[in-house]
Order: structure tokens, then C-alpha cells, then sequence
């Protein structure tokens, strides 16, 4: 793993750790949500599970939406998607948060 990546996913995990479940107010990572970060160039994936399959949607969304705008704060990342597992709502969520705007691609 080169040096810049190691670099990334500190400042990726640094965000992550910013992010907090509404629900019951601890952080994702505290909680242990993120399956796996995959870093390719400036394109992150981040997998990640909720608390359960039927936490409240609206926390789901609030939590994936989180992640995909914090980590495009980053410098040298300009792409995220964001892949929830295991809920009910799972594939709205997904589609949902990896269609919202990135101000990255916008501004150009």
C-alpha cells in the first residue's frame, strides 16, 4: 500500500469518525458500521452496515448521506459511493445517496 493511500484512508477514517448515528448518538466507527473502505485513485467506496435491518430509514439515509459528503470534503477524492447492506431499504438508500450532487463535479 503506497504512502498516499495510507495518507487517504487515515483522512477517510479521520471523517468517518466525525459521523454519529442520530439514533442513539455514537459515532459509525465507535459502532463498528464499516465493512470495508476501498480507495481507487480519487473514487472511494465505503460498504457499511446499519445497527439493524430495520433501523428507522430516515437515520439510514442520514448516516450514508453523511459519509458520501463528508469524505468528498477530502482533498484528492472526488468520487464516492456509498453501498449500505443488510436493510430493509437498503437499495433506496444506495440509489438515493449515490445520485445526490457532488459539488466537486459541479463546480467545474
Amino acid at each position: 500500500m503506497s504512502q498516499d493511500i495510507k495518507q487517504t484512508r487515515v483522512k477517510i477514517f479521520d471523517e468517518l469518525s466525525k459521523i454519529v448515528d442520530p439514533e442513539i448518538n455514537v459515532t459509525i466507527t465507535e459502532l463498528e458500521l464499516i465493512d470495508e473502505v476501498d480507495i481507487d485513485g480519487s473514487n472511494v467506496k465505503v460498504d457499511l452496515h446499519l445497527t439493524s435491518p430495520f433501523c428507522p430509514a430516515v437515520f439510514g439515509f442520514k448516516i450514508c448521506q453523511d459519509v458520501h459528503d463528508n469524505l468528498l470534503t477530502i482533498d484528492g477524492i472526488d468520487d464516492v459511493k456509498v453501498n449500505v447492506s443488510n436493510h430493509f431499504m437498503s437499495e433506496q438508500i444506495n440509489k438515493q445517496v449515490n445520485s445526490s450532487p457532488n459539488p466537486k463535479k459541479q463546480s467545474g
